[in-house]
């Protein structure tokens, strides 16, 4: 049932006369607090926070002088008392809640200024499960909520960049606050309440191995404001949870204007890929357009690595995104910069690589410090009308797949070897995908094609049109492999790239047809690996 208002008009100004003091995040503590008191403002703090206020010789009262009770449980309950959250919770110009306060000694508090113990920290730092729990904040985020409900006379801080509005608001307004100010202040309480809520229940699904909650939460920081989303007349925001895997959210951006939305999504499908290829066996390259790749290859250097993945589609490459899975060096950069390119990302870059790129002011340039583990576990999230729709990352490897030979005629050493590099590209290529590739490079891709057949065809004909803009002879696709994501429904698929010239084709298998699609394939004397395992991209 809900509960009735008590329509009570909130003031405009709020005079803060007493302010509760709370915080795990030291920063920026000793300035405001000697501030706050220079507008004689009471203060009243916990534990360690009291410590660091004395410590820069400031006066504050324990909250146990507030309570009337020490804290116990090594600190788990301090703050968990009337004195406390009715302080917090009174409607002041409530005639019941005043002769309450006053039959019980409760003060008003008119400020909180409260932060969480670091859950999210020890989370990302792998801390173990019995640190983890006790990370976990009780007394914290109920003060949050109580002072965010009861915004018409509290105001409340919780993040320490907000310190500075803070102040200037007191400043402004004789030390008191406005209903608006105090109104935005509850309103990024209850959302960082809901994203710490969020990571709580996020690890222990994660820890226990429970694959679908029945509840499920997600929450994120802002990271920046996009100048607009996929389209002009969209908004748009990036949010970040913290993630410590290396990609889009985590790198350092060198130089560069801001990134947009649309180059957030394609710079992190470009990430995911080259993150495939590790960098001690071979250097590698992805070359992405609107999240799919026109261009990937592997090569002694990176510079040859590129210039092969970018014979794979050199129209499509104007104004992509460039991924390395090793350091970008020189050579790389000064071929990199010749193609308009929105934004390069690599594990890390050298001072001369940095230098080049620097000579094209809108290129963003990010470096991760790393690169992304293709088998580590984690979650998708796509959301549709009435909610997300999660599920498990594709964290499978062509290179732990028992790959089975189906056809007469078993693929050659330098045959298995492109197979494998074209379902490692399938993987990251939206569905229906169909990816050729010769001498560890692509040479046509087809993606997000209704039919396969079409996906097929369209790779075969990006691919003579490599060919054209080489000045080559016969086409690049002769003498290739080809890797589909998902099976071949019926055996048109597969002759489209027997006429494209592929010699040998990687596929997961397990259509009624197979057996049509192998005797097609036998037929034309072409080798045919079954995965097991199919990787539908939508």
């Amino acid at each position: 049932m809900a509960v009735a208002s008590k329509k009570i008009a909130p003031p405009d100004l709020v005079p803060v006369r007493r302010a509760l003091i709370s915080v795990s995040d030291k920063a920026g503590l000793a300035g405001l607090a000697a501030e706050l008191a220079a507008m004689k403002v009471e203060l009243v703090s916990t534990g360690g926070t009291a410590k660091a206020i004395a410590a820069a010789g400031i006066a504050a009262r324990d909250v146990s002088d507030l309570t009337g009770f020490p804290e116990i449980m090594d600190g788990r309950v301090k703050t968990l008392h009337p004195a406390v959250h009715g302080g917090l919770l009174a409607i002041r110009d409530d005639a019941g809640h005043a002769a309450a306060m006053q039959a019980h000694g409760i003060g008003a508090i008119d400020l909180a200024i409260i932060n969480l113990y670091p859950f999210e920290e020890v989370r990302r730092a792998g801390g173990d499960y019995p640190t983890t729990v006790e990370n976990i904040d009780i007394g914290g985020p109920a003060m949050l909520r109580a002072a965010a409900k009861n915004h018409a006379y509290v105001a409340i801080v919780t993040d320490p960049a907000d310190y500075g509005a803070l102040l200037t608001a007191l400043r402004a307004h004789g030390g008191a606050l406005p209903y608006r100010f105090r109104q935005e202040l509850a309103a990024k309480a209850f959302a960082r309440v809901a994203a710490y809520d969020a990571a709580i229940s996020g690890w222990f699904a994660e820890t226990l191995a429970i694959p679908q909650p029945d509840w499920r939460a997600f929450g994120g920081r802002l990271h920046s404001v996009m100048r607009y989303g996929e389209n002009p007349h969209q908004t748009a925001g990036f949010y970040v949870t913290g993630s410590q895997r290396p990609g889009v959210a985590s790198a350092r951006q060198l130089q560069g204007k801001q990134l947009s939305y649309n180059n957030i999504n394609d710079t992190d499908a470009a990430f995911e890929l080259v993150s495939e290829f590790a960098p001690a066996r071979t250097a590698a390259v992805a070359i992405i357009k609107h999240a799919n790749p026109c261009g990937v290859a592997e090569g002694a250097s990176l510079r040859e690595a590129y210039l092969k993945a970018l014979a794979c589609d050199p129209v499509s490459a104007f104004g992509g995104i460039v991924a390395a899975n090793r350091t970008l060096d020189a050579e790389a950069a000064e071929e990199i910069v010749k193609t308009f390119t929105e934004v390069i990302i690599a594990p890390a870059a050298s001072d001369e690589a940095q230098a080049i790129v620097a000579a094209k002011k809108n290129l963003r340039l990010l470096v991760t410090g790393g690169l992304a583990d293709p088998r580590a576990r984690g979650l998708t999230v796509k959301r549709v009308a009435g909610g997300p729709l999660v599920q498990d990352r594709d964290n499978a490897s062509v290179d732990d797949m028992e790959l089975t030979v189906v056809t007469k005629r078993a693929p050659t050493e330098a045959e298995m070897a492109d197979l494998r590099f074209a379902f490692r590209v399938a993987k990251h290529v939206k569905s229906n995908a169909i990816v050729y590739v010769k001498d560890g490079a692509t040479v046509g891709v087809g993606a997000g094609q209704m039919s396969r057949v079409d996906s097929s065809r369209i790779a075969a004909r990006k691919a003579l049109d490599a060919t054209e803009a080489a000045g080559l002879a016969e086409p690049l696709t002769k003498g290739s492999v080809v890797a589909s994501d998902a099976f071949f429904p019926f055996a048109d698929g597969l002759l489209a790239a027997v006429e494209a010239g592929a010699t040998a084709v990687i596929q997961p298998g397990g259509s009624v047809r197979d057996d049509e699609v192998i005797a097609a394939a036998d037929a034309h004397g072409i080798a045919m690996v079954v995965t097991g395992m199919r990787h539908f991209r939508h």
